[in-house]
């Protein structure tokens, strides 16, 4: 299977899932339910998770395409376009609903706020995920006379729109214009992943057994910390992949990393859905966490392992995938 398989598969994940999230959060206010609320949010989050590997893929995609007859460089380009800014609301949408799921466990004002934060910002992201994808079908199905050079004809709102839409190659070529900035983005996607590990890490020993005169409770209480680490390493990994996106691509090791993090969402979702969690939370010190809690562990710490030696190694894999 090739990237154009694979995006052609992925990119109907982000379109209708955010549309499928935005739908259950306005019914969950209609209705009054909190807990189809917080499935909404949870499945903005999964979104917010799938859409960085349907965004990678694209380059690969693009690659595969671009010498067909009939695919327009003006179509592919409105397209990425289009793709780069969707990708950030989806993203901040994802990070967003992570931050509600933590208030709800102490509901109030602010958690009306954040609902209608939410809200504003699902719509946003419903829209240009709307955008993205009618901007993909496009490029197989392109308007009389594009595939000539003539301009892309927009409606108005799509000519508001594309005001805001990044230039794929003028945002590459920011990307890599300083060396300092890019080594202040690597510096900073280390600080981010020191977060992740230091607090994640913790609470998959304590769970396997280790500093058992800590209560889980207390320690989970930092997890705050390690939402603040992602923020930071999808940030700055996202806009290191847009500066060298054909680098990325051609990356067996990149590609490795990609699928562990998916899989560490899988875990997370184990985590928290199965009840697992809900007897982690009582953990006093002193008690021993039960098998399946063990596992869930041990299984994040070696995803995690694997995240790291992956990103070490992505250098030495270069150009190891041809598309």
């Amino acid at each position: 299977m090739g990237f154009d398989h694979l995006h052609l598969i992925l990119n109907h994940v982000p379109v209708i899932g955010i549309i499928i999230a935005f739908a259950l959060f306005l019914l969950s206010f209609s209705s009054g339910n909190g807990d189809l609320r917080r499935a909404s949010l949870i499945v903005f989050a999964a979104i917010a998770l799938l859409t960085i590997p349907t965004f990678v893929s694209g380059v690969g995609a693009e690659a595969s395409i671009r010498s067909e007859p009939g695919v327009s460089a003006t179509l592919v380009r409105r397209h990425e376009g289009a793709a780069m800014l969707g990708l950030w609301f989806v993203e901040a949408a994802g990070a967003l609903a992570l931050a509600a799921l933590w208030r709800s466990r102490q509901p109030g004002r602010s958690q009306r706020r954040m609902n209608i934060a939410m809200l504003l910002l699902a719509v946003v992201a419903v829209g240009l995920m709307v955008r993205t994808g009618n901007t993909g079908g496009a490029i197989r199905h392109p308007e009389p006379g594009t595939l000539q050079g003539a301009d892309v004809a927009e409606d108005p709102l799509g000519a508001v729109v594309s005001v805001f839409e990044p230039t794929p190659g003028g945002f590459t070529n920011l990307m890599v214009a300083s060396n300092w900035w890019w080594a202040g983005m690597m510096v900073m996607h280390f600080v981010g992943l020191s977060l992740i590990i230091g607090v994640i890490g913790l609470l998959n020993l304590r769970i396997m057994g280790f500093a058992k005169e800590l209560a889980f409770a207390p320690v989970h209480r930092l997890l705050p910390l390690a939402m603040i680490g992602l923020a930071i390493n999808i940030t700055t990994g996202m806009l290191a992949f847009i500066g060298m996106p054909t680098y990325y691509t051609a990356d067996l090791a990149f590609w490795l990393k990609i699928g562990a993090l998916m899989l560490l969402g899988v875990n997370t979702a184990v985590f928290y859905l199965t009840g697992v969690f809900n007897r982690m939370e009582k953990l006093k010190p002193g008690e021993d966490a039960d098998i399946p809690a063990k596992l869930v562990a041990a299984t994040s710490l070696v995803l995690w392992f694997a995240v790291i030696v992956c990103g070490r190694y992505i250098q030495r894999f270069e150009d190891s995938l041809r598309f």
